[in-house]
């Protein structure tokens, strides 16, 4: 689809954008306009843009690390400061590894570390119905499943104890920051979704509890935490019985904490 377009129409939406507070209006009016097969659905595009909807809300699909996945308004929209998650979880994954991605979203992690890693056993799961759909629909032909369910609770049986790779994007803003979010994030994504709890870690810790039941001996567990979260996150795992470190990544503001589980049964 791409609708064609005046010059002098497309300097109007640019503008357009910009007064709406579009920072790179340049370049969301010609996704805008690739996404669009009429004027008349560009005018409905661009409407909801100006009227503060995630751009990847409105065009269905963001871009990430190489990867074109597809999301659904309401959906969690992939940052990409969390392609480091997923770089410090290929790093310790290899072909035939049982990889898990909870708190999944659209599953843009799990495409990715299946694109970094071909021939991972991939297993996602979400709580959030929507964000399940679109995972199916970016997994397919890559996971073995995709669940619905909270945290560990749909995942086969199965996979208890056989996890190599457990990767999790957990909500992590404390909850009396959520109201300091870019309205992007906070009037259009679910809540549960970035809502981690007074101090943000809320869902980590109920995940450090029930991953030792899951991993493998040896086996790694992954989050982003914010930097001034990790000692506490460290905390956490260690108080679970995972040996954990923190690996940051400055110039993308990312920070990962990463538990593993002793290689004794």
């Amino acid at each position: 689809m791409s609708v064609p377009i005046t010059p002098s129409s497309l300097t109007a939406l640019v503008a357009r954008l910009r007064a709406a507070g579009c920072v790179f209006a340049e370049d969301e009016a010609a996704l805008l306009v690739a996404a669009a097969a009429s004027e008349a659905e560009l005018d409905a595009l661009s409407a909801r843009r100006i009227a503060g909807e995630p751009l990847e809300h409105v065009i269905g699909w963001v871009e990430f690390r190489g990867l074109r996945v597809a999301v659904e308004p309401g959906v969690f929209v992939p940052r990409q400061r969390t392609a480091f998650l997923v770089d410090r979880a290929a790093a310790v994954a290899r072909p035939g590894s049982v990889v898990v991605d909870l708190c999944c979203g659209a599953g843009a992690i799990g495409a990715a570390l299946a694109d970094a890693v071909p021939g991972v056993e991939l297993y996602a799961a979400d709580i959030d119905p929507a964000a399940v759909r679109c995972a199916r629909r970016n997994l397919a032909g890559v996971a073995a499943g995709v669940f619905e369910g909270d945290l560990f609770e749909p995942l086969p049986a199965g996979l208890r104890g056989r996890v190599d790779v457990l990767v999790a994007n957990v909500p992590y803003v404390p909850s009396d920051e959520v109201a300091l979010m870019p309205p992007e994030a906070r009037d259009h994504e679910p809540r549960a979704s970035l809502d981690g709890g007074a101090d943000g870690l809320d869902v980590l810790r109920r995940l450090a509890a029930g991953a030792g039941g899951w991993l493998a001996p040896g086996g790694h567990l992954l989050v982003e935490a914010g930097e001034r979260q990790a000692p506490t996150a460290v905390a956490i795992m260690a108080g679970h019985g995972l040996r954990a470190a923190v690996v940051t990544a400055d110039d993308e503001y990312a920070t990962v904490v990463v538990g593993q589980r002793s290689t004794c049964r």
